[in-house]
């Protein structure tokens, strides 16, 4: 095997394509990164992959092959060396079992892996759709807000992937909270009907890593067919990105049920300011106890802390519609919700002092919530 590849092109992507491979792989070989050179009638490229056995990375680049062929290295060695490459071609040569990598006057020589001890990646289910990616990237950033974190309840750490025609639609939950996302996109056919639970840690990382791209590739294969697997595609400055993972299994709780309660009062609040309130507030609220606001017609109160510890109390502007009232939160909780909401007017929706608030974003003073997004958080219960 033998290829000359750009240097930029090649740190990018093995970057990629390493950024899933586990630190502590049950076998050695799945902390390899899989080069494979080939030409094919004219067409020369570069294909990278990794795989833990839960997720799978793709990536494909342009490249002069001299001689095809397939190496496995480490990725992360070869991360760390793309990185600090002089800015020259990149030229790499398998002779024997070491790989021999050269770029200007810096030359690496590495140890080879058994490429027929590296398991079978999936192939990725058949496209059911697409979306802008910088458009999914802030929709699922908005999603995993408020998904849990617990890995004893693998559950409730994914997010609920629903697609209806030209819908999508994203839910989240740990109980205490929860998100619901809804943007349209572009079915591959009008009737698409589909469900999955996708991790949200990894859900997160993949459209982070794919927002660079103009449009995304959604691979969900329907309900009821037997595959367990959402895949993800994208063209980023040249470069192809594939990715799949497994799907969590089980019945996600139903929470939409919980954003059709209708408000008694309402708050906008400026989300900028409220956020860097809270912030300094919560400076001296202890673990698990609570931010109290207290909301009037004008304002809101904003307090922590009580008896002989540290307290902080800050008032700021805000619009009341509705009776007053006094209730506590989870400063991280609502931070969180916060600082996903891109408006610059945030927009309160409250029932009842022990039920959940709904959170939205304004484009103006007093104007209607964007619904596009909501993120729920239930209230702590104030001491007195």
């Amino acid at each position: 095997m033998k290829f000359r590849v750009d240097r930029d092109a090649l740190a990018e992507s093995v970057a990629w394509a390493a950024r899933s491979l586990p630190s502590r792989p049950s076998v050695p070989v799945l902390a390899g990164l899989m080069l494979e050179a080939s030409s094919d009638g004219g067409s020369q490229a570069l294909q990278l992959s990794g795989f833990d056995y839960e997720t799978s990375a793709r990536a494909g680049l342009p490249a002069e092959v001299a001689d095809n062929g397939k190496v496995l290295v480490s990725g992360r060695l070869l991360a760390d060396i793309c990185r600090s490459l002089p800015a020259h071609q990149v030229e790499v040569t398998l002779e024997g079992q070491r790989a021999t990598l050269t770029c200007g006057s810096s030359r690496f020589t590495l140890q080879t892996m058994p490429v027929e001890d590296y398991p079978a990646l999936p192939a990725i289910p058949a496209t059911s759709g697409t979306v802008p990616a910088d458009t999914f990237a802030t929709a699922v950033a908005q999603a995993v807000s408020a998904a849990g974190r617990d890995d004893m309840l693998p559950l409730l750490t994914g997010v609920r992937i629903e697609i209806s025609g030209e819908a999508l639609t994203m839910l989240a939950t740990d109980r205490f909270r929860a998100s619901l996302v809804e943007l349209a996109w572009s079915p591959g056919r009008p009737d698409a009907e589909a469900v999955a639970l996708v991790p949200a840690r990894v859900l997160g990382e993949t459209a982070r890593s794919l927002a660079a791209g103009t449009e995304l590739g959604v691979a969900l294969a329907g309900s009821g067919t037997g595959e367990q697997l959402i895949g993800f595609t994208a063209e980023t400055g040249g470069s192809s990105r594939r990715t799949t993972t497994r799907l969590l299994d089980g019945e996600f709780p139903r929470v939409r049920q919980l954003f059709a309660a209708e408000a008694t009062s309402t708050v906008w609040l400026e989300t900028a300011p409220f956020v860097e309130s809270l912030r300094r507030v919560s400076l001296v609220a202890e673990r698990n106890t609570p931010v109290r606001l207290t909301f009037e017609t004008d304002q809101v109160l904003l307090e922590a802390g009580s008896g002989d510890e540290a307290q902080a109390s800050e008032s700021m502007p805000g619009h009341l519609s509705g009776e007053p009232l006094s209730i506590g939160f989870n400063p991280s909780y609502l931070l969180d919700g916060l600082g996903v909401v891109s408006a610059p007017w945030c927009h309160l929706a409250f029932t009842q002092p022990t039920r959940p608030v709904s959170i939205a974003g304004c484009a103006e003073e007093q104007g209607a919530p964007d619904l596009s997004f909501r993120y729920l958080l239930m209230p702590l219960r104030l001491q007195g």
